[in-house]
């Protein structure tokens, strides 16, 4: 069984020191190491933006994709190799921004893989400009005058598109994030981990110490139920959406791959397919 420095390569990131980014890549790794995986098992897709890099951090298959084009990706390689343990990554920007739109369907359709947002409530690699998930007010180099929109919810979005797996965490809490990967890769359908994950150059209102007093640990909450749909959405509201731990869990929602006619558990690479000289010219034709 691999090893967690098994899933470390030869490349060193140039995330800035401090970055919430590192621990999140500890605990990917940690977490593919603790549930049994072989690096030749996992697959990591990222999008653009400082996040983005990570997949070229890990000692696994990696795709840097383009931006807000991380999921389908990832789900159409989850679909074509269900062997593989899928993760896909990116920043908010990434994915609640241009990608919100990939983001809201892959939740809706469930299909098996895990999606790990690097959440630092700014643009980061582009210098340091207002993103969806900064506060209204929130002061950058796109908003002088402090920003006028509403900061958006994506745990609240989640939840409303059907989500069956919703956690949140600190990157400072390396076990739990940790922890909650795990169940993440575990959990047969779409895995949504949101992480606060601070930006220590652009963003000097949401810092570590900024988070650690504003964060309410639902483990902390021993009546917390987390599955209840509607418990889950009020809590949500209540703290503001500041709150980490696992939020929601559907484990009786089967997952997109199960639900398809006929679909083979083994991937295509593996599936006994053989097409006869004049099938295969008639396929080629197609495309012509």
């Amino acid at each position: 069984m691999a090893t967690f420095k098994e899933f470390r390569n030869n490349v060193k990131p140039n995330w800035c020191p401090g970055c919430g980014d590192f621990s999140v890549q500890a605990s990917i790794q940690r977490a593919a190491a603790n549930v049994g995986l072989e690096p030749e098992q996992l697959a990591i897709v990222s999008g653009i933006g400082c996040s983005g890099r990570i997949s070229g951090y890990i000692n696994a298959y990696g795709l840097h994709g383009i931006h807000g084009r991380a999921l389908p990706i990832a789900q159409g390689l989850k679909i074509a190799n269900r062997d593989l343990t899928v993760i896909a990554s990116g920043g908010d920007g990434d994915g609640f921004a241009i990608g919100m739109g990939h983001t809201v369907h892959a939740i809706r359709r469930n299909i098996n893989i895990t999606y790990i947002v690097m959440d630092n409530q700014i643009y980061g690699l582009t210098k340091g400009q207002t993103s969806p998930r900064s506060a209204t007010g929130f002061k950058t180099k796109s908003t002088p005058e402090g920003s006028i929109e509403t900061t958006l919810s994506p745990l609240e979005i989640a939840l409303s598109a059907g989500a069956t797996f919703v956690a949140q965490s600190f990157s400072s809490d390396l076990k739990q994030l940790t922890s909650l990967i795990e169940e993440g890769i575990k959990h047969e359908g779409f895995s949504l981990i949101n992480v606060f994950s601070p930006c220590v150059t652009f963003n000097k209102i949401n810092t570590y110490d900024w988070f650690k007093e504003n964060i309410i640990n639902l483990e902390t909450m021993p009546d917390y139920d987390p599955t209840n749909r509607g418990q889950a959405m009020t809590k949500i509201m209540e703290t503001g959406g500041m709150l980490t731990g696992l939020i929601y869990q559907d484990k009786t929602k089967k997952s997109y791959e199960d639900l398809i006619p006929g679909f083979k558990q083994e991937g295509l690479a593996n599936q006994d397919i053989k097409l006869t000289e004049e099938q295969f010219d008639k396929l080629v034709a197609e495309f012509k």
